[in-house]
């Protein structure tokens, strides 16, 4: 469903450990590489390397919290606290493959997290987090959703996870429009 999977490492502190504020699903654990004394932060274009010194992946952005691991074939967002540093820059415990695996895991139950929110009942909100409808019926591939200006029947692509849950990307006036045949 998504490229990008978030992945919370635990760390070896418990500091590390509540210093997360992404909510995403526990994916996988790792901490800092055996030996490697902590670094600054990893800058954005670093290749990181696993603790036998291969390449995972490259740091594709950070927030100052997490570091995303673009592998090639996932990116996903690793802890600045489970980051060492060694001769070759910054090192995870994870090898590239490990970290692959955790980022599908973890994509896969923030998948499954969502899907669970698509229940009758549920309020789904528009682009800039104002409430559009609640959810009629869920049937098969398919949500209908109930509005102020009637029922849409969409298709379950058209919903996402959100910050204040089921999302839908486009404004309540632009449903309407598109519900109207504008």
């Amino acid at each position: 469903m998504y490229r990008t999977a978030f992945l919370l490492l635990a760390a070896a502190t418990p500091l590390a450990a509540n210093a997360q504020t992404a909510p995403a699903p526990q994916a996988g654990a790792a901490a800092p590489a055996a030996g490697a004394a902590k670094a600054a932060a990893p800058t954005v274009g670093a290749t990181v390397v696993d603790t036998q010194g291969n390449t995972v992946g490259t740091i594709a952005s950070t927030d100052g919290t997490n570091a995303v691991v673009d592998t090639g074939t996932v990116k996903a967002a690793v802890p600045l606290s489970s980051f060492g540093t060694g001769p070759k820059g910054p090192t995870l415990a994870m090898t590239k493959a490990e970290l692959e695996a955790a980022a599908g895991q973890g994509a896969a139950q923030a998948a499954a997290q969502f899907q669970s929110q698509l229940t009758t009942g549920a309020t789904v909100y528009g682009a800039g987090g104002t409430s559009v409808g609640t959810i009629k019926a869920v049937e098969g591939e398919f949500v209908t959703l109930t509005t102020p200006k009637g029922d849409a029947r969409l298709p379950k692509g058209s919903f996402g996870p959100g910050p204040q849950g089921v999302t839908i990307g486009m404004t309540a006036a632009q449903l309407d429009a598109a519900m109207a045949g504008k």
